[in-house]
């Protein structure tokens, strides 16, 4: 099955076409199952909520809060969405993206980003699709570049790296303690390496200290709770290992570029 520009599956509670780009808020019902289809246009998928799988030729990827993924144009994939889920996508015309593809090493291949810079511009960008002005436009486009710009860095990064062993084991260590005070010195010991090496390896190959990393890590934690749940937010916070509520809320909109309250409400169909 083949979609036509801006054509896409499930209840679409908004869209706009704007400097290029066709943006898309859509809802897609629990144990809805797409078949294999592709679009004609290259695309951005930013989760906002919700759980699901895709597939695309012998791989798989799991669409969460605060991923980022990018469908090459004509990319071949299916999906199966595992609770009620909600998805901002920004459609690029040919004619931009073949503007904007000057640089030979410009992002073309299927990629999953997981929090960081990249999370923190596509929600500045779906704020703009939800607060559009004037001034949208530039914003828009400014903030597409960006993105495009990030995760072709990223992506380029990524390929003929593999992180040493024990610097995965760190960071496994910190997904199963988000909630704790780790230290350097503690989290060196665990791997048998010295603290300066840790700090300069972390950065080197995750591109942020270890500081940026558990941070990142529980606001995604955050949205997922926020998106699946109806806990407080003050109990969202204690639960990802912040101080307290105006920390959390401070934080977040740091990295989201709205408050918590804002972002539980934007997950509200209109």
């Amino acid at each position: 099955m083949k979609h036509l520009s801006g054509c896409l599956d499930g209840d679409i509670l908004g869209t706009t076409s704007i400097a290029g780009f066709t943006l898309t808020e859509t809802a897609y019902v629990r144990s809805l199952k797409l078949p294999k289809h592709s679009h004609e246009q290259a695309y951005f998928c930013f989760v906002l909520g919700g759980s699901f799988t895709e597939v695309y030729g012998e791989h798989s990827r799991s669409g969460r809060p605060s991923t980022l993924i990018f469908h090459p144009a004509g990319e071949t994939h299916s999906d199966h969405f595992h609770t009620t889920s909600r998805c901002f996508d920004i459609q690029m015309t040919t004619r931009w993206l073949e503007r904007a593809q000057q640089p030979s090493r410009i992002i073309n291949t299927p990629a999953e980003f997981c929090g960081g810079q990249l999370v923190n511009l596509a929600a500045r960008l779906y704020r703009e699709f939800r607060e559009l002005d004037e001034f949208s436009g530039l914003a828009i486009e400014g903030l597409a570049l960006e993105i495009i710009a990030e995760a072709s860095r990223c992506s380029l990064e990524e390929r003929g790296r593999t992180p040493p062993h024990w610097l995965a084991q760190v960071r496994d260590i910190l997904h199963e303690q988000l909630g704790e005070r780790s230290t350097l010195v503690t989290l060196a010991e665990s791997v048998d390496v010295h603290p300066v090496h840790l700090a300069r390896e972390f950065r080197r190959f995750y591109r942020c200290t270890i500081g940026e990393y558990v941070r990142q890590r529980r606001i995604e934690f955050a949205c997922r709770q926020i998106s699946t749940s109806d806990a407080s937010l003050s109990d969202i916070a204690l639960a990802a290992g912040f101080f307290d509520h105006s920390h959390f809320a401070r934080t977040f909109k740091t990295h989201m570029g709205m408050t918590p309250n804002q972002y539980r409400t934007a997950l509200h169909p209109r």
